[in-house]
């Protein structure tokens, strides 16, 4: 599966200073030991996928998308450590730090970096783990996430000349800040697979959830019930998400890949696998060659279950980026192991897989209204693919 063109990834070690606190659910440490294991696997810095260093974005371009109110805020909390909960700072969700501004900042720089290397053509696909923060609203933080750096990457190819750019979203979680700043622009295409809200934090992101006026279609929401596994999240994927990033036809796809809808992480519950997520990886790679001719930027987003989950996906993730998938089943490198050991005092997993073979029962193959599973995915096609021309029937 090598890649016609180069690839990268964006990283500078002090990306880790976006750092709620030692008790946040939002560790950095997921961040340095998915790098390192990277790294240790030669994913990162081989031939396949070059490092790129990572700028701090600007207040202008920061301001592209996010009110004035907002960014003053931030860098006033980063200095005073006293909260403005009036824009989400100060929350159990989004405590302030020092420096938050320039944490944050230095996250949609680096994203940025990645939309650049992608659009200038000097990549074709280009990742940044430490981005993804999907939750970010124009004008207030919200769950664990100062400033959105997707919706600001997808502003910038918008101002860039780019007519349309679709956004995947497999995070546990409803991507709302990115869908609710394209609301009202039929540019942008949002696809967010989640738990449903009725379950899951942030309580929204339902089929009947389509979009403004004059964009109707361009938000797609599908809102998974609780316990679903690799076999059903894949089956709901691939119901909605192929047809309609293909009838769409973007410049450029970008995907956000919070790795915690697998089982072991602590703030949800699907119970996909490490080889579930990795199957949704590589189908995203390959629509990305098929309707935006490579065109690939990718984020992480969220994960907590730090030291288990995390890296593995995202290191899989990466070297898909990259053109050269890991194996499965690859031992995870001792140096790695014992950085691990000493970095978390966790005892490390041992290969890249959960030893799970992921396949799914087709849409094609029918719908079955007596499983929750259908209902939802059914509820979004019947939903969505009229607007699109599509025919929402298996």
């Amino acid at each position: 599966m090598e890649c016609p063109g180069p690839a990268t990834v964006v990283f500078d070690p002090t990306l880790t200073e976006y750092d709620f606190g030692p008790a946040h659910p939002m560790s950095p440490v997921r961040v340095d030991l998915t790098m390192r294991l990277a790294t240790d696997l030669g994913v990162v810095g081989g031939p396949g996928l070059r490092l790129v260093g990572a700028p701090l974005a600007t207040l202008d371009e920061i301001a592209t998308v996010h009110d004035q109110r907002l960014i003053e805020a931030v860098e006033r909390c980063g200095r005073t450590n006293e909260p403005d909960l009036q824009v989400g700072l100060g929350s159990d969700d989004n405590p302030v730090f020092p420096g938050m501004h320039e944490a944050a900042a230095h996250v949609v720089g680096a994203s940025l970096a990645a939309f650049r290397e992608v659009w200038s053509g000097d990549s074709l696909h280009s990742a940044n783990v430490t981005g993804g923060l999907h939750h970010a609203m124009q004008g207030r933080a919200s769950g664990f996430c100062v400033y959105n750096d997707v919706a600001i990457g997808i502003k910038w190819l918008l101002d860039q000349g780019a007519e349309r750019v679709a956004y995947v979203d497999v995070d546990v979680h409803h991507g709302d800040g990115v869908e609710r700043i394209f609301w009202d622009d039929p540019r942008v295409l949002t696809i967010s697979l989640h738990e449903t809200g009725q379950m899951l934090f942030p309580g929204t992101g339902f089929p009947e959830d389509l979009g403004g006026e004059g964009a109707e279609g361009s938000a797609v929401n599908v809102a998974l019930p609780p316990g679903t596994s690799d076999a059903g999240w894949l089956r709901a994927f691939h119901a909605v998400v192929p047809d309609l990033v293909r009838e769409f036809a973007p410049d450029v796809l970008v995907t956000q890949h919070g790795c915690d809808s697998h089982a072991a992480d602590p703030l949800a519950h699907l119970m996909l696998s490490v080889d579930g997520q990795r199957a949704a990886y590589l189908a995203l790679h390959e629509l990305a060659h098929e309707v935006a001719g490579g065109r690939w930027v990718v984020t992480g987003g969220g994960g907590y279950a730090l030291v288990e989950v995390v890296p593995r996906a995202w290191t899989h993730l990466l070297a898909i980026v990259g053109g050269a998938p890991l194996d499965p089943a690859t031992s995870t490198p001792e140096s790695w192991q014992a950085y691990v050991r000493e970095r978390t005092g966790v005892v490390p997993p041992a290969s890249l897989t959960d030893g799970k073979t992921p396949g799914f029962r087709p849409w094609s193959d029918g719908y079955d209204p007596g499983t929750w599973l259908d209902r939802a995915v059914n509820a979004t096609r019947s939903a969505v693919f009229p607007l699109h021309g599509l025919d929402p029937l298996p």
